[in-house]
């Protein structure tokens, strides 16, 4: 029962055993946790975000077990459970089009794996199927954070 619980979740409740893009429908779950979670103060962000990424290890371990071993295809916990970092504290995250804007950066970081990201993937277990996802959320985060930076500025210096 608990291997079958392991395999919904860590799948995406089936998300990940699509044959095309995985992992994209399966961080599709990451939306919703991500609005959720902008609803609260930073501090309960980043506590709950800690919270998933505690989850997401050892959770993306015993599923890919489960499922053969290796950081299989159709485990795609990690890219839900993490997407919530890639807008931590961005309010403006608020936005439908922010949000999708954060969305496919994630999912570009994640399957391009520029350096830094491809150089955790070696490692072993749930830790290392969590670190690529992680590196692309704080890659996502950067430029998200800058993006919307310039944009306050260019706002400001028109006069809005």
């Amino acid at each position: 029962m608990l291997e079958g619980i392991l395999i919904a979740v860590g799948t995406g409740f089936g998300l990940g055993t699509l044959p095309l893009a995985p992992g994209t429908f399966g961080s599709l779950l990451g939306l919703p946790l991500a609005w959720w979670l902008l609803r609260y103060p930073l501090a309960i962000q980043a506590t709950l975000a800690a919270l998933l990424v505690a989850v997401a290890i050892p959770l993306c371990h015993y599923a890919a077990l489960a499922v053969g071993g290796g950081d299989p295809s159709q485990i795609v916990a990690d890219e839900f459970l993490l997407f919530p970092l890639a807008v931590l504290g961005l309010q403006a995250a608020r936005n439908p089009w922010v949000m999708a804007s954060a969305f496919l950066l994630f999912r570009l970081f994640d399957i391009l794996k520029p350096p830094p990201i491809h150089w955790v993937e070696s490692w072993h277990g749930g830790l290392g199927i969590v670190a690529d996802d992680a590196l692309a959320a704080l890659c996502t985060w950067v430029v998200m954070a800058g993006l919307l930076q310039l944009r306050r500025w260019q706002l400001k210096r028109i006069g809005q």
